[in-house]
């Protein structure tokens, strides 16, 4: 007999809590064991990651029915302009990120944004690079699209998980300015992972967007640094990031004998 409604959405509640606290935690207290034995933050960082990945990746691995939930992977059909879609789109999640980004440091700085410069220019541009470029894009996709979200999916809805996915990815960056830059990106991934059901089309695209971080100078983009483009490049994003929701979203399923057709293919929670 299926659960009340109101019983079923505060289960749902409950899991759009415990479950992010709970991959989150896990995080920062292997972080609080790893990090001061590597001795060095942004090397013990790049250390975290590798292990990060080894443990999520073995449980994808061996334990694939923890991660799945309905629908099944769409067809195929219509990849190539899904691809393309989404390659714009990530150009304009890199210009809106970066756009709001710059404006909030012009109008009070960030000591933590700061901090994390001076970390990654003290380690070299080797060390830096690993962690931008490789550690960094295996890791997070790992832990966010690869764990937390088909964890949450097997409770809620797109739009619940993409948030909520998206908001601690961003939150982990530990300030304004990064949360800011990696926001778009985060909804962006997520809803890329919910069509492919796999990882390394968001690892590739999280690895080009910390590419371009890295070589496009704060300069050229100085001229985005403002409110107006801002709010202009977000709205940009948000339109075709609702041009990927429609073809990520479960479509309607075909009909079968004797059946009802045009029926959705799951129920959405909120």
């Amino acid at each position: 007999m299926p659960a009340p409604p109101i019983t079923s959405r505060l289960v749902s509640i409950a899991w759009c809590i415990l479950v992010p606290f709970g991959v989150l935690a896990t995080y920062l207290g292997l972080g609080l064991a790893v990090i001061p034995m590597v001795g060095e933050p942004v090397m013990g960082t790049a250390v975290l990651g590798g292990l990060v990945a080894l443990l999520v990746g073995a449980a994808r691995l061996f334990r694939p029915r923890w991660f799945a939930h309905a629908p099944a992977v769409r067809p195929v059909a219509g990849t190539p302009h899904f691809t393309r879609t989404v390659l714009g789109c990530l150009v304009l999640a890199f210009l809106a990120g970066q756009s709001l980004a710059l404006w909030l440091y012009t109008l009070g700085g960030s000591a933590g944004f700061d901090e994390s410069t001076r970390a990654r220019a003290d380690v070299g541009p080797v060390v830096a690079l690993l962690l931008a470029l490789v550690a960094g894009p295996v890791a997070e996709e790992m832990l966010f699209r690869g764990l937390l979200y088909p964890l949450l999916r097997r409770r809620v809805g797109i739009v619940a998980a993409v948030l909520i996915t998206a908001t601690g990815f961003s939150l982990l960056h530990a300030n304004v300015v990064q949360f800011a830059a990696t926001l778009p990106l985060a909804v962006l991934l997520a809803l890329v992972y919910e069509r492919s059901r796999v990882l390394w089309p968001s690892v590739l695209l999280h690895l080009a967007f910390n590419l371009a971080a890295v070589l496009v100078p704060a300069q050229l983009l100085g001229a985005l640094a403002n409110p107006v483009s801002a709010l202009l490049m977000t709205a940009a994003f948000l339109g075709c990031a609702l041009a990927v929701y429609r073809m990520a979203a479960p479509g309607p399923v075909p009909a079968q004998d004797g059946q009802e057709g045009g029926r959705e293919s799951e129920p959405q929670a909120a």
